[in-house]
C-alpha cells in the first residue's frame, strides 16, 4: 500500500543516517520532519583485550547499507525521491586501511578505547609538555590570543587518536613512507566506500574532536601532528554531537543540549569564538554554514548507557522500561552509592585509571535501591558537568534539551531538572544526531530554507521542572536540601575509585 501510494509520488525525502556506538540507524524525513521509515541493526563491538575497544570496518560498512536500504523499504519510497543524504557518526573512532586497495589495516579503534592511556599520563607529565605549556602562557601574555592560551593548558586524553596513532606507527611505518596510508574517522571511512575510493575527506566538527586540528585556526594543526609524526594526508557530514545540537536547533549562544545513551555528552552554544577550558572542557566546531562558524564546549561522562545495560545483564530488572518505577518505590538508595566509571571518569576529574563500584552496601539493600544508585550517579555526573560548564563559561543558559536512549527515564530526568533548579525539555522524538544531519543536508540542498524554519518543525514530548525552584530565595541550580548528604556520600565514593588500576 504504502510502496503504491509513495512510489511514483513526486514527494520528495531526507535521508539520514546515525553511526552509533551500540547501533545504526537510518530514518527517511519529510518535509515535517516525520519520520517516514525507518531501519536499525547493532554495532558489535570487540574486546581483543582489557581496556581496548575495537569494530570491524566491513561489518560497520556491511551494517551502513543494510539500514539505508531498510529504510526506503520501510518508507514506500524509491530512492529517486529522497533529496539529500546526511549522516551523522560517532567521533574519535578511527581505521587507517590501503590507499591501493582500500583495505583497512586494523580495526577501528573506538573512543572508549585505553590502550593509549599509560602514554597520554607520561606525555601531559613530561617536560616537553612543560615547556610547551610555559611557552604558551609567555605568547599568551604578549599577544592576548585565545589560542596560544588554550595551547598552554593543553592537556591530551585517551578520546584523542594522537596517541593511538603513535602507538600504530610500527605496524603502519611502511605503508606510511610509501605515501599508502589513509587515516580517518568514521565519516571518512563511510564517504571513502560510497564513492568507491574517490573521496577521502572529513569534514570540521569531526576534525575537532580528533586532538590534532586547531579550532581557532580552523585547520590541521602542524604542531599536533609533528608530536607523533602523524602524515597530513587527512581530508555533509556530521559528528554526532554535534548533529544532535543541530537537531536540537541549539543554534544560539548559551543553548544546552545533553544527549545520554552509551555516554553523556553536554554541549553548550559558546557562538563564534572556541572556549578555552582548564577543567576538561573541549572546545569543537559546532557546524560551518556558508561563512558562519559555530562553536560548542563540550564535558562528557563514558558511561551512561554502559552502566543501565550492565545492571540488566546482571538481571537487577528485565526491561529497561521498569527502571524508572523501580527508582520511585523506595524513598532512597538506602546509603548505596554507585560509581559510573567503566570507562574512568571524564571531565572535570579527569582520571582515566577510576573503578566502577558500588559503595555503602548492606543486607537491607534491594534490587530497587541498587537501581535507584546507578540512575542517581548519572543525574549526578549531569550536575558536575552542568556546574563545571557554569563556571567556565560564564555564559548565561537560554534552554536546556535532552535527547538520547536514557532520555526517556523520568526519574533520571526529573532528578536532574532538581539539581540544575532549570526546566529540561524532552523532544518527542530522541534520536537527534540522525534528524540533525538531516537538517544540514536538507538546508544544503533546499529542502529547507534556513534556521528559522527548523525551529517551527521542534516537538516537546515533557518539560521538567525543577521542584522546589519557586520557592523564595532559591537561586537556580541550588541543591534541593534532601540531596546534600546524598550528593557528598557519592562525591566520597568517587573520591575512593579514582586512581585505581595501575593501568586503564
Amino acid at each position: 500500500m504504502g510502496s503504491h501510494r509513495n512510489g511514483l509520488s513526486k514527494e520528495r525525502f531526507i535521508l539520514s543516517v546515525d553511526v552509533g556506538t551500540t547501533s545504526i540507524r537510518c530514518h527517511v524525513y519529510d518535509k515535517e520532519a516525520k519520520i517516514k521509515g525507518s531501519c536499525a541493526t547493532k554495532v558489535v563491538s570487540l574486546y581483543p583485550e582489557p581496556g581496548l575497544v575495537e569494530m570491524d570496518p566491513e561489518a560497520l560498512w556491511q551494517g551502513f547499507v543494510i539500514v539505508v536500504k531498510g529504510a526506503v523499504q520501510d518508507a514506500g519510497i524509491h530512492m529517486r525521491q529522497v533529496e539529500a543524504l546526511g549522516i551523522s557518526t560517532q567521533r574519535s573512532t578511527f581505521t587507517t586501511w590501503d590507499r591501493k586497495t582500500g583495505v583497512p589495516f586494523h580495526n577501528f579503534i573506538s573512543w572508549q578505547d585505553l590502550r593509549a592511556a599509560e602514554l597520554v599520563k607520561s606525555w601531559n607529565r613530561s617536560c616537553t609538555m612543560k615547556v610547551i605549556q610555559g611557552t604558551m602562557k609567555v605568547l599568551h601574555l604578549l599577544s592576548r590570543q585565545k589560542r596560544f592560551l588554550a595551547a598552554s593548558l593543553l592537556v591530551f586524553s585517551t578520546q584523542h587518536v594522537t596517541f593511538l596513532i603513535a602507538i600504530l606507527q610500527n605496524q603502519l611505518s611502511e605503508a606510511v613512507a610509501e605515501g599508502n596510508c589513509c587515516f580517518g574517522t568514521v565519516d571518512t571511512w563511510l564517504l571513502y566506500k560510497l564513492t568507491k575510493g574517490l573521496v577521502h575527506a572529513t569534514d570540521y566538527s569531526n576534525a575537532s574532536t580528533t586532538g590534532i586540528f586547531d579550532s581557532y585556526q580552523m585547520c590541521w594543526s602542524g604542531f599536533l601532528c609533528s608530536l607523533v609524526s602523524l602524515p597530513l594526508s587527512i581530508f555533509p557530514k556530521m559528528a554526532d554531537q554535534q548533529a544532535a545540537m543541530f537537531g536540537q536547533c541549539c543554534f544560539d549562544t548559551g543553548d544546552v543540549k545533553i544527549t545520554m545513551g552509551t555516554g553523556t555528552f553536554m554541549d553548550i552554544n559558546t557562538g563564534s569564538k572556541p572556549h578555552t577550558s582548564v577543567a576538561g572542557l573541549y572546545p569543537l566546531v559546532g557546524w560551518k554554514i556558508g561563512s558562519e562558524v559555530v562553536y560548542l564546549a563540550e564535558g562528557n561522562a563514558a558511561d551512561t548507557g554502559t552502566a543501565i545495560n550492565w545492571a540488566q545483564e546482571l538481571e537487577l530488572f528485565s526491561d529497561v522500561q521498569q527502571t524508572s518505577a523501580m527508582a520511585y518505590s523506595v524513598p532512597d538508595s538506602d546509603g548505596v552509592c554507585f560509581v559510573p566509571s567503566f570507562s574512568g571518569l571524564q571531565a572535570p576529574l579527569n582520571d582515566p585509571k577510576a573503578c566502577a563500584s558500588f559503595m555503602g552496601l548492606r543486607p537491607s539493600n534491594t534490587k530497587c535501591h541498587l537501581v535507584r544508585a546507578i540512575l542517581e550517579s548519572v543525574a549526578f555526573r549531569n550536575k558536575q558537568l552542568y556546574e563545571t560548564m557554569l563556571r567556565e563559561t560564564n555564559i548565561p543558559i537560554n534552554k536546556i534539551r535532552v535527547d538520547g536512549g536514557v532520555c526517556t527515564n523520568d526519574f533520571v530526568m526529573q532528578l536532574t531538572a532538581d539539581l540544575f533548579g532549570r526546566k529540561i525539555s524532552r523532544p518527542q522524538y530522541c534520536e537527534m544526531s540522525c534528524l540533525g544531519a538531516a537538517f544540514v543536508a536538507g538546508l544544503g540542498a533546499g529542502f529547507w530554507r534556513s534556521q528559522e524554519d527548523l525551529k517551527k518543525l521542534q516537538t516537546t514530548d515533557k518539560v521538567f521542572m525543577p521542584r522546589g525552584a519557586a520557592q523564595p530565595g532559591r537561586a537556580a541550580g541550588h541543591l534541593n536540601g534532601e540531596y546534600i548528604p546524598v550528593l557528598q556520600s557519592w562525591e566520597r565514593a568517587i573520591r575512593r575509585s579514582m586512581n585505581w588500576y595501575s593501568k586503564p
